[in-house]
């Protein structure tokens, strides 16, 4: 696929998993979605809606839409805190070195041992179940993701010839990290934190699979997979619907994070 193709197509399903999210805070075909039809449970799509109800008559699509702003709230602050930790973290590493960088990416290290659900276990029986939990479990996840990519390209920029210069005139390591480094690898960030958009939006469905994220009533496509599992047979479009929507928002975040990569890095370009 042409990179171009990449940028618009991933930049079009993000576009529309922000738009829908957003209006679901105003707006479903069925208002309130929580509401309970018992007599239009089950429903196939078109029959009663255009998704179909679940197990309680409520409409699908209803909690579809509200299902992208339960992720989004999730993935995007958790996203942010990691990005924001671990690029500080990354950047201080790469410019002092030594001990500090040594002990930096031997946490990392250890970090990466615990996966984000298991650590999501861990804080759920100590903090309780709910949003919190989940976003500073995949927080403490990106963390070292950032901590590597942001110090290997600090590393990159601080051998240049203009940080050599900005150190003869006596510029401190702070004012080189702010007007130096942060600015040259900011595309790369951007781009990194694209791609573990989409792995957080997965990563909220698995946790909020296993009960740990999102509370009901609020909807949650990983807790729309989890209830559809006693009736897939019967109503298989309740297991199909959350599971497209992850799928295409994970692969669209992801593309538009390949053609940002392609678009933002020169040496990529035709």
């Amino acid at each position: 696929m042409r990179p171009n193709l990449r940028l618009a197509l991933g930049g079009a399903v993000a576009l529309a998993l922000l738009v829908v999210a957003l209006v679901s805070l105003v707006w479903t075909p069925e208002m309130p979605f929580t509401r309970v039809r018992i007599p239009l449970r089950l429903r196939h799509p078109l029959a009663a809606g255009l998704l179909g109800t679940d197990h309680f008559g409520r409409d699908v699509l209803s909690l579809l839409m509200r299902g992208a702003f339960s992720s989004l709230s999730i993935a995007v602050p958790a996203v942010a805190i990691g990005a924001c930790i671990g690029v500080a973290i990354g950047c201080t590493a790469a410019m002092l070195r030594g001990a500090f960088d040594t002990i930096v990416l031997r946490i990392a290290d250890v970090v990466f041992a615990f996966p984000a659900v298991l650590s999501a276990i861990m804080l759920g029986a100590a903090l309780g179940s709910g949003p919190a939990p989940a976003t500073i479990a995949i927080a403490i996840f990106n963390v070292p993701v950032f901590v590597r990519v942001s110090r290997s390209a600090a590393l990159q920029v601080l051998a240049m010839d203009y940080v050599a210069a900005a150190r003869a005139v006596g510029r401190s390591a702070a004012a080189i990290g702010w007007s130096e480094v942060l600015p040259n690898i900011a595309g790369l960030l951007v781009v990194q934190a694209t791609i573990q958009l989409g792995l957080a939006i997965l990563a909220e469905a698995g946790l909020s699979y296993l009960g740990i994220g999102v509370r009901p009533p609020d909807p949650s496509w990983g807790r729309m997979l989890a209830d559809s599992q006693t009736f897939l047979t019967q109503a298989p479009h309740l297991a199909i619907a959350p599971g497209v929507a992850i799928a295409l928002s994970v692969l669209g975040l992801n593309l538009l994070g390949d053609g940002l990569r392609d678009a933002l890095d020169p040496r990529l370009r035709r």
